[in-house]
């Protein structure tokens, strides 16, 4: 009963309206594109990427993500291209995104490279309101809202060699409200802004170290910051901790099946209240690269 009426508070919430926050991920290292359209084509392979992420496990209502990508260089030149399509639903609200990303890329050294993103994203929203049962069918601020179309666009810069990186990018510069009747909204999209970095140390022939951090701010919302350590093991395992602030820790996995296949795995544990009403979020990932034969891949590059 507990876990129903907080599941009812929780859908409330997208009803009223409130500053959206794009879809949340833990393993964000392995999908940047879908937040920085600067990122496309850096891996300097074909690389397809898809994820299922799964919210609060046993709450109802609570979110569920899909997300597939594909992003690639451009011939020999400094371009990079990338699309990606995300399905997001929370409680009786699902949305819709498909984008497309081109990169630049100017060498800053022998190195360093700097790139430069766009991103155009077309958004398709839904809400089925009789999912909350209200007791007034009639009330304008219950009506379902079907294919809501919001285009956007977006931008980044993101600066990498093969130990590290740091990106910042805003993917939607667009604030939009859909349902707006001048006094109420049922939903908002406000700008994210994204700070991301990691570094890559070798520790031993065997073992690679990589701390990393993303910082996503919007207008509404609490400052979220998350952390990660990851150990990549003889070229292949890769075991690691995560932390988001006042939110919640994470264990994360990750296997070399090949050049071409990753597989990796995330499972978070709420620090907060919420812990009370689910089983913590699960988070998998597959992603498939092919590469030139004249740029194999000898050892993982590690994000």
């Amino acid at each position: 009963m507990k876990t129903k009426l907080f599941s009812l508070v929780l859908m409330l919430t997208v009803i009223v309206g409130y500053a959206q926050q794009d879809a949340q991920y833990t393993q964000y290292m392995y999908n940047t594109i879908n937040v920085n359209p600067a990122y496309a084509g850096s891996r300097g392979a074909l690389s397809l990427f898809a994820l299922h992420r799964a919210q609060w496990v046993g709450l109802d209502g609570a979110p569920v993500t899909n997300s597939f990508s594909v992003n690639t260089p451009f011939n020999n030149s400094n371009l990079g291209l990338g699309v990606s399509i995300v399905n997001d639903e929370i409680g009786p609200s699902t949305s819709n995104s498909l984008s497309a990303d081109i990169s630049y890329t100017i060498p800053m050294s022998e190195t360093l490279k700097l790139s430069f993103g766009v991103k155009g994203t077309a958004n398709l929203f839904n809400i089925d309101v009789t999912k909350l049962n209200p007791g007034d069918q009639t009330d304008p601020q219950f009506q379902n809202i079907k294919n809501e179309f919001n285009p956007n666009i977006g931008a980044g810069l993101y600066l990498h060699s093969d130990k590290g990186y740091v990106g910042l990018s805003v993917p939607n510069f667009l604030e939009m409200n859909a349902y707006n009747d001048n006094e109420v909204a049922i939903y908002k999209e406000k700008m994210n802004f994204y700070l991301i970095g990691g570094y890559v140390f070798d520790l031993s022939p065997s073992v690679r170290f990589k701390p990393a951090f993303m910082t996503k701010a919007v207008e509404g919302s609490p400052l979220q910051v998350d952390v990660s350590a990851n150990f990549l093991l003889i070229d292949k395992l890769v075991l690691g901790l995560a932390y988001r602030w006042s939110a919640s820790a994470s264990a994360m996995a990750g296997f070399q099946i090949s050049d071409a296949f990753y597989v990796g795995y995330s499972y978070d544990f709420e620090t907060t209240e919420l812990d009370k009403y689910n089983s913590g979020s699960h988070e998998i990932f597959l992603r498939y690269e092919i590469f030139k034969k004249n740029n194999k891949m000898i050892t993982p590059r590690f994000f």
